[in-house]
């Protein structure tokens, strides 16, 4: 049986509180699933969670998970260009807008330096590393406390694979919130939207889209507007 921690007024939470449990759970091999702005997550830590994240997914292990982060962790892993650096900083702290990195990863990083191989390999493809951030209250406050206990977290979104995103704990398959060791509930996602559309994908090595979601129309305007970067077609 999961742990629920639930209510309707996710402002009301102690998210700090939130985060340090779920983070010990996850630190002992359980996994959570956590509210995020763009869609509900599901989260593990050790190799047997990711295997159990697979499995109750039913997804593909060519598909590989992400890291849910911070701007703090993203400057530690991933290998980017001055201009990449300014425009993670100015998506954070300027246009406040979720989004994930793709791009080269540091093998030698400190912070990845005690993640299991297997978690590893599973969470990166080739040279790279999809990073998930800024995708609201409750993960940013994880990220920087996972970033804080050096104990990265890794994941995907809540929902059977090919199912499409989930914008509430009621719309989870029942099967996979069964199997999962606590819950944090906040309602409905801030950015739920009818296309079923989770965290844009942007690689930061070249700027392409590998996958549109919300929020992409001011992503885009941003980008162009600020750093004259216009984002390439997937």
């Amino acid at each position: 049986m999961s742990t629920m921690i639930t209510t309707d007024n996710p402002t009301g939470h102690d998210i700090e509180a939130e985060a340090h449990e779920v983070l010990d759970v996850l630190a002992k091999g359980g996994v959570a699933v956590i509210p995020l702005n763009v869609a509900y997550g599901i989260v593990g830590q050790t190799e047997s969670a990711i295997r159990k994240i697979f499995e109750i997914k039913k997804r593909s292990y060519e598909k590989p998970s992400g890291m849910f982060g911070g701007a703090a962790a993203s400057a530690d892993v991933h290998i980017l260009t001055p201009q990449g650096q300014e425009i993670r900083e100015a998506l954070v702290h300027e246009a406040n807008l979720p989004f994930s990195i793709v791009a080269e990863y540091r093998k030698d990083s400190p912070l990845i330096a005690s993640v299991d191989p297997f978690v590893l390999q599973t969470s990166t493809k080739g040279d790279t590393m999809d990073m998930l951030l800024n995708a609201g209250p409750f993960h940013n406050m994880m990220a920087s406390i996972s970033h804080t206990r050096k104990m990265p977290v890794f994941g995907s979104s809540a929902n059977q694979s090919l199912s499409g995103s989930k914008y509430q704990v009621d719309e989870i398959e029942a099967d996979l919130l069964s199997a999962v060791d606590i819950v944090i509930d906040h309602g409905r996602c801030r950015d739920a939207n009818e296309q079923g559309l989770s965290s844009t994908i942007i690689d930061f090595r070249d700027f392409s889209v590998v996958r549109a979601g919300c929020r992409f129309d001011e992503l885009t305007a941003f980008l162009a507007e600020r750093f004259q970067v216009t984002l390439k077609a997937a």
